[in-house]
């Protein structure tokens, strides 16, 4: 059949594990640079402390358990097979939720929410608040495969989760929730009133001042414009490789796993709130779990191409009518694109919830998942 749905037991073969020490033990450091900050990038000596661990005491078995555990399983989309977490909720009333990772994150971004929103009577939470959890890789990303035709952007990739929610037997009455680009395909599932599609929440939104806004921002509304500005001036420059000249990097991605480590890791110093110190909020060993969804297979061409396809697409603009849902926002202090109550008002039909964390950044479920969680919890309770 070819819409059918079948496990996907992750068997990383022994040789490849060996290869991947061998490639560290080998690798050609560059010199410090000038500076001892990371104006210019990641600090050659965290770097050396992530390579470390990662050839002597990361245990990449443990997660590969751990992955194979939460569901995984692949199906068929559109041409292209795609990876996913499928965690079913012992309570038998739960709601679908669909959640959708970014990049540099993966389908573990979600790791620290799975058992309380899934399972929350056994996480201290009430069981009316229970989720079927489903967690799909983007194409080109973790296990999904990787697309070998034009066209696999935002909104594809909408069409096929809205394809995946139906054969998973999910047709109606469904959730769906994103940051970064999942932010971006959640919001393309909201615009195109994906069937049974009830609602959404977003850590992220991407959206521009208009010149009127601009023009009578608060001094608030002023400070979120200045990091907005700070990560274009000096933390974009990724996003502008990846969605210009993506296959520049692909070959480094590919070849060298310190390449590919220093250019995820400089996303999580830069973008969360954290203080250019990520490991204070994430365990180092999560951080190379998710730079191994990458590096094993060999991610990091392709999902450097999803921008190229994705801003494309985009060229136009995301769509500007108010997002007809019910929808939920949450603004984490150290996530660079943010928006007030006032300019969420204006791009939300139907805002049921507006919530301000004390703490965390671009990668919300990671830094900060109780209030992660809380605040899903309580979009969805209104949704």
């Amino acid at each position: 059949m070819t819409d059918a749905v079948r496990p996907f037991p992750i068997e990383i073969p022994q040789t490849d594990l060996d290869d991947l020490a061998d490639r560290l033990a080998r690798t050609r450091w560059p010199d410090a640079g000038p500076y001892a900050d990371n104006r210019q990038g990641p600090q050659l000596d965290r770097i050396q402390r992530l390579a470390d661990r990662w050839r002597d005491g990361y245990d990449w078995r443990a997660t590969e358990r751990a992955l194979n555990g939460w569901g995984s399983s692949r199906t068929v989309i559109d041409g292209l097979g795609i990876h996913f977490l499928h965690i079913r909720s012992p309570e038998p009333d739960a709601r679908p939720l669909l959640l959708t990772h970014g990049w540099p994150g993966s389908v573990l971004e979600f790791r620290d929410v799975i058992g309380p929103l899934s399972d929350p009577a056994a996480h201290g939470g009430v069981r009316a608040d229970a989720f079927h959890l489903v967690i799909p890789a983007l194409p080109g990303f973790g296990f999904s495969e990787k697309p070998t035709e034009p066209g696999w952007g935002v909104g594809r990739t909408a069409g096929a989760w809205a394809e995946l929610m139906r054969r998973l037997g999910y047709g109606e009455a469904w959730l769906a929730q994103g940051g970064d680009w999942g932010a971006a395909v959640t919001t393309v599932l909201a615009h195109m009133r994906a069937p049974g599609l009830a609602g959404i929440h977003l850590n992220m939104v991407m959206v521009q001042p208009t010149e009127a806004e601009i023009a009578g921002a608060t001094p608030e509304e002023h400070a979120m414009m200045a990091d907005a500005q700070r990560y274009e001036r000096d933390y974009s420059g990724y996003m502008k490789l990846q969605a210009s000249r993506p296959q520049s990097v692909a070959f480094a991605l590919a070849d060298s796993p310190v390449g590919l480590a220093a250019w995820i890791y400089a996303l999580f110093q830069d973008v969360s709130d954290t203080g250019a110190d990520p490991e204070s909020a994430i365990a180092l060993d999560h951080i190379i779990d998710d730079i191994m969804l990458y590096w094993l297979p060999a991610a990091g061409p392709s999902s450097a191409r999803f921008y190229w396809e994705s801003m494309r697409e985009m060229a136009g603009g995301m769509p500007t009518d108010p997002i007809p849902l019910p929808a939920g926002v949450s603004m984490f202090p150290g996530e660079q694109v943010r928006l007030s109550r006032r300019w969420a008002e204006r791009r939300f039909a139907d805002l049921r919830f507006f919530g301000e964390a004390d703490r965390g950044g671009h990668f919300a479920a990671m830094e900060n998942p109780q209030t992660f969680i809380d605040h899903v919890r309580t979009t969805f309770r209104r949704a």
